[in-house]
């Protein structure tokens, strides 16, 4: 048995790990890299194994950077399963027509304006023909996904439909238990139940997004939001959010839907300016069973993303027509780290005035622009034009989705509690130093921990 690592290793991005057991290889996610557009079209072209060997993939959740490169692995020919969970496979149907719908209308626009662009990666005939092979299963369910390698999802409380990958793998008479955490959410967060730690392994293969740092309280943030719109509001500024359009919109939505009941942010109109988002918001509709049924507004919100000030936009001349209108305003669109979609118009046309804020939710990678907006840089380039960043910065930790150092570590002893025979664990989807911290922390409590690059390898 052994582990391939073919991304997500040193960086948070490309999510995609094999593991060969009995001679057949099953891909653990197969996502898109993000970040210098050149050198992430490259990665992105780069199969992570001959998709003749490839026997299934295993997806953790629906984020484009875990699944975004499946279409291009169906369009290169592989003819296997996708094993999800169902809301997963749902949200995905919607994540990857709008990631090629997205990609031909960015190519369409630099090419107009005489810009360099990447042709995109695969069209939407290739998504078609990929949910064609994802089959949808419910959590705990065992699942034989190929000879000798056995499935089990576990609620990763990150997104809708996420999971940790319990793999009960039989070789030559030896039985080993692989764990994929996938990504790992966080206690106490909105919509989504707490994060399902796996009983016994003997390899955790672990996100390790936070693992340097820790996260202020869950429930303080949605007061710092309240705050943010307030002030803006009386600066007749706009609230510029880009978001997730899963998950971090649907977050985001909730707690401005108890902001509003509780009279705590003034009646300004709340727009969704994302398709993607309205579609994967349905989605959230289709499937409470996923939802933490403890929260007081589960219970008895009839519409959980509907109330008064809140509207959707799908329409794209309805989306440009928001950059015409007076008065204050909070707009969510996607994309999460700012790299494509309706949030880059937005930010070409209200980057630059004062009287506006941009609201960080969600890690940015390095070399994204969400990256230099944190980074307050004096000018951003959107669409390849010079923008100065005069509107404030604000940074809400508290959304992250990914568990922080101390919660990681937790999930990881609750992991050990059941399996005195784990030791070794590889650290994925981190940049370096949040890897070396955390790696010092483990190796502290015992555990050998590797930090694996692009193309290493391990025998188990």
């Amino acid at each position: 048995m052994e582990i391939y690592f073919a991304g997500a290793a040193r960086q948070v991005t490309g999510s995609c790990h094999l593991l060969r057991v009995n001679g057949r290889l099953i891909a653990l996610d197969c996502g898109l890299f993000q970040g210098k557009r050149a050198a992430s079209d490259r990665a992105n072209r780069r199969l992570p194994a001959p998709v003749s060997d490839i026997e299934a993939v295993v997806l953790s959740h629906a984020h484009i950077d875990h699944a975004g490169r499946l279409p291009f692995l169906v369009k290169e020919g592989f003819t296997g399963t996708i094993w999800a969970t169902d809301a997963t496979r749902d949200l995905c149907s919607f994540m990857l027509m709008d990631a090629a719908h997205i990609q031909q209308k960015d190519a369409e626009h630099l090419e107009r304006r005489g810009r360099p662009f990447v042709p995109p990666l695969y069209s939407p005939h290739d998504v078609a023909a990929t949910m064609h092979r994802m089959v949808g299963a419910p959590y705990h369910q065992p699942l034989q996904v190929a000879p000798g390698v056995t499935v089990t999802f576990l609620d990763a409380g990150h997104i809708l439909g996420s999971s940790s990958v319990v793999l009960d793998c039989e070789e030559s008479g030896v039985h080993r238990r692989v764990v994929f955490s996938g990504d790992i959410g966080r206690k106490g967060r909105a919509i989504v139940r707490d994060p399902e730690p796996p009983q016994a392994a003997d390899v955790v293969i672990m996100e390790s997004t936070y693992g340097d740092r820790e996260h202020p309280p869950v429930e303080n943030e949605r007061q710092r939001l309240g705050a943010i719109v307030r002030a803006a509001a009386q600066r007749g500024g706009r609230v510029l959010i880009p978001a997730f359009a899963l998950g971090r919109t649907q977050e985001i939505i909730y707690d401005l839907h108890l902001l509003t009941e509780s009279g705590a942010i003034p009646t300004i109109p709340i727009f969704i300016d994302s398709p993607l988002a309205v579609d994967a918001t349905s989605v959230f509709e289709l499937h409470p069973e996923c939802f933490d049924r403890s929260e007081d507004i589960v219970r008895r919100a009839r519409e959980l993303f509907r109330f008064g000030l809140l509207r959707y936009v799908r329409d794209v001349e309805d989306s440009k027509a928001l950059n015409s209108l007076n008065g204050p305003m909070v707009v969510i669109a996607a994309s999460g780290m700012a790299e494509s979609g309706r949030i880059l118009h937005h930010l070409l046309h209200g980057a630059s005035d004062p009287r506006n804020v941009i609201v960080i939710v969600g890690f940015q990678a390095s070399h994204t622009l969400g990256r230099r907006i944190v980074e307050r840089q004096p000018y951003i380039r959107v669409f390849g034009e010079e923008v100065p960043l005069r509107a404030s910065v604000e940074v809400l930790e508290g959304y992250s989705a990914h568990a922080d150092r101390r919660e990681l570590m937790e999930w990881l002893a609750r992991v050990r509690e059941s399996s005195p025979r784990l030791r070794t664990v590889y650290l994925v989807h981190g940049e370096p130093p949040s890897q070396e911290a955390l790696s010092a922390d483990l190796r502290a409590r015992g555990y050998q921990v590797r930090i694996p690059a692009e193309g290493d390898s391990a025998t188990l």
